[in-house]
């Protein structure tokens, strides 16, 4: 399987998203993408792409950010999605609609060769998190961007803030080892938690106009689709699905009857709605 180029420091992610983790993401895309719909749309609102603009989407997956992007610049406009997941990026190809304004780079954006002072924004939902050196990979997205350039991001807040994920990750440690202790500068879902580190790392990127709006929202994690799709969902994919790796079919089934137990407090008819919680980014290169 084609890899992108890219930072040393960046290898570990570009082998996990071109592994089994990129391939359980591509094969949960449709479910994903509905799940997270909600936080495409405050993207978006946020970001608010014009018609003729050009945008750089980081860590575009599977690619549905990217589309509904280039809906909204087009005519004129363009999207370049970019992602280090090549299984990801085949997905995005064969969903996205011919006639959009739309491509998508198998790249590492730390690294990529972007047209200078092309681009009028930059946007991300949940893809600039997993930088090993984020400063340099926003210093180069930086130099792609004009100097009226924008960027608006979507990123998590502290796991406390998210039991949608947190909920059934401690109702495995019943069962398996903690996951080793993640540090606060490390790669990972949470690495944008603290403000004051983002807006440290878009400073020395050379931002300006650094703004970070809390946003508390609840996700139906079932989708519609009742409790024990929410249970599946856990065991597929996310922090607890993680915990779970490489343990024996038995220890398995026990969590997942723990999973069960500690989501059935929030059933509401066929969904299973737990909190979360976002920041929204903008910022402004100078």
């Amino acid at each position: 399987m084609e890899t992108p180029v890219g930072h040393d420091r960046n290898a570990d992610q570009i082998a996990y998203w071109n592994g089994p983790g990129g391939q359980h993401w591509t094969d949960r895309q449709a479910v994903q993408d509905i799940l997270l719909a909600p936080i495409s749309d405050i993207l978006i609102a946020s970001a608010a792409p014009k018609a003729g603009n050009r945008v750089i989407d980081v860590g575009c997956g599977c690619g549905a950010t990217s589309i509904a992007l280039a809906g909204r610049v087009a005519p004129g406009g363009f999207v370049l999605g970019v992602d280090i997941s090549a299984p990801m990026l085949a997905r995005g190809r064969e969903l996205a609609p011919k006639d959009l304004p739309l491509d998508f780079a198998l790249a590492d954006a730390t690294v990529y060769p972007f047209d200078p002072q092309s681009f009028d924004l930059v946007t991300s939902r949940f893809g600039v998190m997993f930088f090993a050196e984020p400063a340099v990979s926003f210093a180069n997205l930086r130099k792609a961007l004009k100097r009226d350039g924008r960027v608006a991001f979507i990123c998590w807040r502290e796991p406390k803030h998210n039991p949608w994920m947190m909920t059934p990750l401690q109702a495995v440690y019943k069962h398996v080892p903690k996951l080793p202790q993640v540090g606060p500068e490390d790669p990972g879902p949470f690495s944008f938690a603290s403000e004051e580190r983002v807006h440290r790392i878009l400073g020395e990127a050379g931002y300006t106009g650094i703004t970070m709006r809390p946003h508390d929202l609840s996700l139906d994690i079932a989708i519609g689709r009742g409790l024990d799709a929410a249970v599946q969902g856990a065991l597929e994919i996310g922090p607890a699905s993680r915990a779970l790796q490489d343990q024996p079919e038995e220890v398995r089934e026990a969590a997942r009857a723990s999973i069960r137990d500690a989501l059935a407090q929030f059933v509401q008819g066929e969904s299973v709605v737990l909190p979360a919680a976002i920041w929204i980014v903008t910022a402004r290169a100078s």
